[in-house]
């Protein structure tokens, strides 16, 4: 809460701050300048050997400003694995000046893939090796993790390459709950579920919790620009199959690129909505650039969250307005007074303000509308705060008592009764959960890279990889730095037996209409 609105005058522009950034050819950390001109904000910076670099930061500075009044620092893990040696993010593992602890852990079981998407270099083919960690090594990063302290890590994310090129994956999933994760998503492009059923089946019953689903767009052309082919029916498909195969939760992650589906921001969440009963969010990706590329071609790629959550107003008709977005950390003050209550630890979405924004939609009846509409954020939040505050003075029974009264005032009474005192009263996961099925979450995370990193947000990461020497990583610095040293480190040589086969996507469409024709007659 206490973002310093002053700013200093440098010639035309405005300074907000200083900060640390990478050079985008050398990777070195070098000064970097955080400054507002005509409403949006920049960063600045220069590398003595390769120059000057200058990148749209945030897109909106007005909303710069109010997403950074939600800033709240983390609980710092009381065990890194690394030692503070080299400075950040060369110490990545997690070291000792990282301030927050792992929300969602992610686990790379393969780097194989069925598709050769355009955008992407990180596939073994491209690679030109093989990277999947044996089960004892998962196994190991698994009870690595589940070391954490003082607050283990409740959620866990397996990713790729393609995870479900894996046959063993359903024995990875029941792995990971067996050891004590409560929630297990697989993030897939969803082929292999297009595919089966049944797949989709054994894959629920082995104890996934949630597919993080691809999902660019809602007509041909953005998977043909990213992907190679149209696999808008695909989706549709795998959709379908997961939802006969049990999963109610489904969340469409679209990658978001400036002149190719940031005019479907809309239609996404409109989809989203049809499809409520097997779809629990949206969560969108503003792109992140791999690879070197010119400072024109940047601003054409380059879509910022705020730009995001005008685009989405926009093209919801007002349905989400830009005043319904709130920073993931909103959430910390609610995390720490139930924790407070109850006596025990919760994970705290302690990221930096400027990583995410998010909202929720509720659906009663046919009316679909923001939570903000029935909720008082703001003012709420304030009086969770000073219900914690009371209870760090021994007044449990006062607290509890301010807190009734300021959600009978800020909150819709049917709302609350529905969704938020379950989760009060019980402070458990599961009625957390049930929370999330009951709304639908449209929120959006824009990962960094070279152009845009901030060293500063790389150190409030809640987001972190395990790799198989025993470190834990933050996702940007991993992705932009780490990922090539890591998976060399354990890799395979890259034989043409051991490639997944790229998928037939005009053979699998055909058998679509084929089952449609039948089905009509």
């Amino acid at each position: 809460m206490g973002f310093d609105h002053s700013i200093s005058r440098v010639g035309a522009v405005n300074e907000i701050k200083q900060t640390e950034s990478l050079c985008p050819e050398c990777l070195r950390v070098i000064a970097a300048t955080i400054y507002e001109e005509d409403g949006k904000v920049y960063l600045r910076k220069t590398c003595p050997d390769h120059g000057e670099f200058t990148d749209l930061y945030w897109g909106d500075y007005e909303q710069y400003k109010r997403a950074a009044e939600f800033e709240r620092l983390g609980t710092k893990l009381d065990n890194p694995r690394t030692k503070s040696e080299r400075g950040c993010p060369y110490d990545c593992g997690i070291c000792p000046e990282h301030k927050s602890h792992t929300v969602l852990a992610i686990i790379d079981v393969t780097n194989r893939c069925n598709l050769r998407c355009p955008i992407c270099f990180a596939h073994a083919g491209a690679a030109g090796y093989l990277y999947e960690p044996t089960r004892e090594e998962i196994r190991g990063m698994l009870e690595n993790l589940l070391a954490n302290s003082p607050i283990a890590p409740p959620a866990l994310q397996f990713s790729g390459g393609e995870p479900t090129v894996r046959d063993d994956l359903p024995e990875l999933v029941r792995m990971a709950k067996e050891l004590g994760f409560r929630h297990v998503e697989v993030n897939s492009n969803g082929i292999r579920m297009a595919e089966s059923v049944e797949y989709c089946r054994t894959l629920k019953k082995a104890g996934v919790s949630t597919v993080y689903l691809q999902f660019d767009g809602v007509t041909p052309e953005p998977y043909i620009v990213a992907r190679g082919f149209d696999l808008f029916d695909i989706k549709k498909r795998a959709l379908a199959n997961l939802k006969a195969g049990g999963f109610r939760s489904v969340v469409l992650v679209p990658v978001l690129v400036g002149g190719v589906n940031d005019d479907q921001i809309g239609d996404i969440i409109r989809f989203a909505i049809e499809h409520r009963d097997v779809i629990r969010a949206v969560n969108f990706q503003p792109v992140a650039i791999t690879g070197r590329i010119n400072e024109k071609e940047r601003e054409k790629m380059r879509i910022t969250i705020p730009d995001l959550m005008r685009l989405a107003e926009e093209q919801t008709d007002g349905l989400i307005k830009q005043k319904d977005w709130y920073p993931v950390p909103t959430v910390v003050p609610f995390a720490r007074f139930v924790g407070k209550l109850k006596g025990r630890r919760y994970v705290e979405f302690s990221t930096h303000p400027h990583c995410g924004m998010a909202t929720y939609l509720i659906a009663e009846g046919d009316k679909v509308a923001p939570i903000t509409e029935y909720f008082d954020v703001d003012d709420f939040l304030e009086a969770i705060e000073a219900a914690s505050r009371k209870i760090e003075e021994g007044h449990k029974t006062r607290a509890k008592m301010a807190i009734a009264t300021a959600a009978l005032k800020n909150i819709d009474f049917g709302i609350l009764r529905k969704y938020i005192l379950p989760v009060i009263r019980s402070g458990d996961y599961k009625s957390l959960s049930d929370l999330h099925h009951r709304m639908i979450m449209i929120g959006a995370m824009h990962f960094m890279d070279p152009y845009n990193f901030d060293l500063e947000r790389v150190s409030r990461c809640v987001i972190h990889y395990a790799v198989p020497d025993g470190r834990i990583i933050p996702f940007c610095s991993m992705n932009t730095l780490h990922r090539r040293s890591v998976e060399e480190k354990f890799a395979q040589p890259l034989e043409a037996a051991k490639l997944t086969p790229l998928f037939d996507v005009e053979s699998f469409r055909k058998k679509l209409r084929e089952e449609e024709a039948a089905s009509a007659s």
